[in-house]
């Protein structure tokens, strides 16, 4: 079974492959009233069954992001947030020593601090990346991204380049040349 994400970017490529601007309109309204009838049949899912059930039904990640899309998902996005960010603190160890949940802004960005040793390393960056915008995105997709206080932009580093071999008119140095001598008989 593919998962939500492929899915979605299945239906967007399907449609984009539609010749025209009236076929695009007709496949877009399908689109529109099958998923608000299934919309309001998670809603009276919703409201036929207990809180914990509800919130059962929400762990599994099909069934949470068909609530999240229309809007139904029990749990705030801040908790969700909060959550996700419990999830992956261990993982951050000396990277980030810390992370700080400040909200949501009106922009729809989570913003975060980070705390501790290394704020500000450029490591620090990459383990914001990959381990928390990850556990974010995946916990509440419908925010817009995520902005990091005191994470610095690494410097550019400057690359050696190795080609096929040295350049013209350089002399290596003469390999120093080992020996090799045959080791002694293990004694059983």
């Amino acid at each position: 079974m593919s998962t939500t994400a492929d899915i979605g970017d299945r239906i967007e490529t399907l449609l984009r492959e539609i010749p025209d601007v009236r076929g695009k309109e007709i496949a877009e309204e399908l689109i529109r009233l099958l998923v608000g009838m299934y919309g309001e049949g998670l809603e009276r899912v919703a409201a036929l069954v207990d809180r914990g059930t509800l919130f059962r039904l929400t762990d599994d990640d099909l069934v949470g992001s068909l609530f999240l899309l229309h809007d139904l998902h029990p749990v705030d996005v801040d908790t969700r947030i909060q959550r996700a960010l419990d999830e992956v603190r261990p993982y951050l160890g000396s990277h980030a020593g810390g992370v700080e949940y400040l909200g949501v802004d009106e922009d729809g960005m989570a913003k975060l601090r980070l705390e501790g040793n290394c704020q500000g390393c450029p490591s620090s960056t990459l383990t914001v990346k990959t381990a928390i915008e990850g556990a974010i995105a995946q916990a509440a997709p419908e925010i817009a991204g995520v902005v990091v206080d005191g994470v610095s932009v690494p410097e550019p580093v400057t690359v050696l380049q190795i080609g096929m071999g040295p350049p013209p008119g350089w002399n290596a140095p003469e390999p120093a040349r080992a020996e090799w001598s045959p080791a002694p008989k293990a004694v059983p």
